[in-house]
């Protein structure tokens, strides 16, 4: 498969599995009679609107909404003309990741005015922020790139020469 349409799919499968789960817990969320549901001894779905940035910070207004929801889809364009350029499978692959979650939070933000956070992780009593599968893509792409940019690239790049 073409890394550009490696990519692409895993940008449009990133975006249903977020959008999908959302709107699931959503739907699921109506019948709770509490907070959020156990799903694992370690995992709660609860419900929460972040209209912030990463970890709720920076609560944004109407304003800020249009601003946040713009910087999502000019990162998903510019990451887009980039997975043009690569010829590098695990690249596209990331680069898919990045899109798709960029552009699964900028659809909550453009028909919900905030982003639906569900999943809340905890441990030893210690809660972690609560976040969803776009975040979660954002950041397995981002560190498949440094992999990729640290490791990857850098076994095949030719030794220099130091003795010049």
């Amino acid at each position: 498969m073409p890394p550009l349409l490696l990519g692409l799919l895993t940008a449009f499968l990133v975006l249903a599995l977020d959008q999908g789960s959302k709107l699931a817990v959503l739907r699921w969320s109506e019948s709770w009679t509490g907070p959020g549901q156990q799903i694992l001894p370690f995992m709660d779905f609860v419900y929460l609107w972040n209209t912030g940035i990463s970890y709720g910070l920076f609560p944004q207004g109407e304003t800020g909404r249009w601003v946040l929801l713009a910087i999502k889809v000019v990162a998903a364009v510019l990451f887009a003309a980039w997975l043009a350029r690569t010829s590098r499978r695990l690249e596209a692959i990331a680069l898919g990741l990045l899109i798709g979650g960029a552009l699964g939070n900028a659809v909550d933000r453009l028909v919900y005015g905030a982003v639906f956070d569900f999943i809340s992780l905890h441990a030893f009593g210690l809660r972690w922020y609560v976040f969803n599968i776009a975040d979660v893509a954002v950041v397995v792409g981002v560190i498949v790139l440094l992999y990729d940019a640290l490791f990857t690239r850098a076994s095949k790049t030719p030794p220099s020469d130091v003795s010049r």
